[in-house]
């Protein structure tokens, strides 16, 4: 609203030429300077307009008591608009100085916008005088530095969080002044239409006055009006729709890196299941592994429900409130969009009683504009407070922060002794391996019926690397060992062809594992290997890299969209409201004026003078 009316009122010296008298007055480039300007338009229309009542060539004096009479409804009408201004003049003046750009940054680089994406230095305390409650990192600290109406008026120093009252009381105090506005409209044009029934109720009789220079520049300004309130629809419809799909792909982005998530933790969770299993020549993992891989199934199968659950119960509620404001937008665009051009369309026809309700309508309609603009302010702002904290995250990912009721890290502990017990469980499979093979596979063991002979011959089989060292570190390996993933391959050419000899699988040709054997090695392997490769996930689980990455993205890739095209909405809901506002006054302007200059018209032709001498309502000569 301070914007369009500021850059209305530019002109830094406008002149108003009524009759021969010119009447020069002066504005500034503010909002007080247009509301001044505009009440003293219609100072000037008042004054001027009692000149008609000083006319010697009145022909009665029952026309001159008619003159009077409507000249004292004109007086009311001129002094109930100028009210109406006067008392939009302070909550305009205050959401011009709210809503202005913010000039410097912390950074110092110089911003532009409705609103900026950071305070001005001036507006934040230094770092080390926000206090940091219950050890946690405060989000966004200069930017949430706003005052917090249920604190006395204080400043608020809790920093980004969505789960505080005392956050949402200061977000939605930067949107006090549009909430203001709304209430000054919505009780200042009441009591001037309440003025205006009055007058027409007690002083029912018509005059035949008019002004030809009225009646033009009301009709121009209604159609400027009414264009204006066109495109801001279109703005508006617009802006809504690229705000919501920018949106709802921001959400999904962070429901698809959950759900990575939660899949590798619930795979990893199945690869130790799997480990439990393996049987090599009946050799098995042993029993305090198993207790172990129990334990730290049960951990993260809840680490995994719990991430799960949150983030699908956070998108929820967001997607939620994103459809019930794109319905709101979409339904306030199309309705103000109706009510301009069916209002304008019903002034120029004189459909007087048509527009008298339309204007009643409008009347409401334009103070539930006012109320929904200050809401998405007040969306605006939290969607640039969430930026900000996302990349305040990105520095200090290691603290508790409120943004973990978005994308919440794994528990540190189920991460890292998960990281460990993969650790281990894979030495221990490659261990089982290697012992199947050292104790086995490889020695040429005497015909007799123990269940380790099976005529193995041949060239030994290379042992297995194993990627760790017995403390659990990383483990490089030596000449002769194959990886796990390669194994399965190299150890294919010394698989024999076997025969049942005595209920037994025996070789008959030479190798060192018969294909039973192969196959239990190589199901070994490849639980090794699964588990091998969730080491750098669980890694980044373990110092949260895979939420930091999230926010990262989303700030660098996402934020810029959800920035723009909230202002798009912000601007389209001012445009609308304002122009729909002014042009609900000029409803009622040139109703007047067109009534007016019909009954001059009727007047002239019963009376027989051709043109009424009023017109234009030249100065006395």
């Amino acid at each position: 609203m301070s914007i369009i009316l500021a850059n209305i009122g530019d002109y830094t010296e406008k002149a108003l030429r009524l009759n021969s008298k010119n009447y020069y007055f002066y504005t500034t480039n503010s909002t007080a300077g247009f509301s001044v300007q505009l009440c003293i338009s219609w100072l000037l229309c008042f004054y001027t307009g009692k000149e008609i009542l000083d006319k010697p060539n009145l022909s009665t004096q029952r026309e001159r008591e008619r003159e009077r009479e409507m000249a004292f409804q004109d007086r009311m009408l001129s002094l109930s608009l100028c009210s109406l201004l006067l008392l939009l003049a302070p909550p305009l003046i205050l959401a011009h100085v709210s809503l202005e750009p913010q000039e410097e940054l912390a950074s110092g680089k110089k911003v532009g916008g409705l609103v900026s994406w950071r305070r001005s230095v001036a507006e934040a305390p230094e770092v080390g005088d926000v206090p940091v409650e219950n050890g946690s990192f405060v989000l966004a600290q200069q930017r949430t530095y706003r005052r917090d109406p249920l604190d006395g008026y204080k400043k608020y120093n809790g920093g980004w969080n969505i789960s505080n009252n005392h956050y949402w009381a200061s977000v939605g105090f930067t949107a006090a002044p549009l909430f203001a506005i709304a209430l000054a409209w919505f009780v200042g044009f009441g009591l001037a239409l309440a003025v205006i029934g009055i007058c027409y109720c007690c002083f029912p009789k018509r005059s035949y006055s008019y002004s030809r220079t009225a009646y033009a520049l009301s009709l121009i300004l209604l159609i400027l009006f009414t264009l204006a309130a066109i495109v801001g629809c279109v703005v508006l419809y617009t802006g809504q729709g690229k705000f919501y799909r920018s949106t709802t792909t921001t959400v999904e982005y962070v429901v698809g890196q959950a759900n990575y998530t939660v899949e590798n933790l619930r795979n990893f969770s199945d690869s130790l299941a799997a480990a439990k299993r393996v049987d090599v020549d009946q050799f098995f993992l042993p029993s305090d592994v198993m207790n172990q891989i129990d334990t730290a199934q049960v951990k993260l199968n809840s680490s995994a429900s719990n991430l799960e659950s949150r983030t699908l119960d956070n998108s929820r509620k967001i997607k939620k409130a994103l459809n019930s404001v794109r319905l709101a937008l979409v339904i306030v665009a199309a309705v103000m969009l109706f009510l301009a051009f069916v209002g304008f369309c019903f002034s120029i026809y004189g459909w007087q009683f048509i527009v008298s309700l339309l204007v009643v309508v409008g009347w409401i309609l334009v103070t539930g504009t006012f109320i929904l603009c200050g809401i998405f302010l007040l969306l605006h702002n939290v969607v640039a407070d969430t930026c900000v904290s996302m990349d305040d995250w990105a520095m200090h990912p290691h603290m508790h922060t409120a943004l973990d009721d978005i994308l919440p890290c794994v528990d540190a502990a189920t991460a890292n002794d998960s990281f460990y017990k993969g650790r281990e469980v894979t030495s221990q499979l490659v261990n089982l391996v290697n012992q199947v093979i050292s104790n086995v596979s490889n020695q040429n063991i005497a015909p007799n019926p123990t269940p380790l002979y099976f005529n193995q011959s041949g060239p030994l089989m290379p042992l297995l690397c194993n990627p760790y060292n017995g403390d659990l570190s990383n483990h490089s390996c030596s000449a002769g060992e194959v990886d796990l993933y390669n194994a399965t391959q190299v150890w294919k050419g010394y698989e024999c062809e076997t025969k049942v000899v005595s209920g037994r699988e025996i070789c008959s040709t030479a190798g060192r594992v018969t294909p039973r054997i192969y196959n239990q090695m190589a199901a070994a392997v490849n639980v090794s290997q699964g588990l091998y490769q969730y080491g750098p996930f669980l890694n980044q689980l373990e110092d949260c890299t895979f939420v930091r990455d999230t926010f990262t993205s989303i700030d660098s890739n996402n934020c810029p969209g959800l920035e723009k095209y909230s202002r798009w909405v912000y601007i389209g809901l001012v445009m609308v409201s304002a122009a729909v506002m002014l042009s609900l006054v000029f409803w009622v302007v040139y109703a007047r004026e067109r009534r007016h200059r019909v009954y001059n018209k009727q007047f002239a032709a019963r009376s027989g003078q051709g043109t009424y001498p009023v017109q234009d309502k030249a100065s006395e000569t």
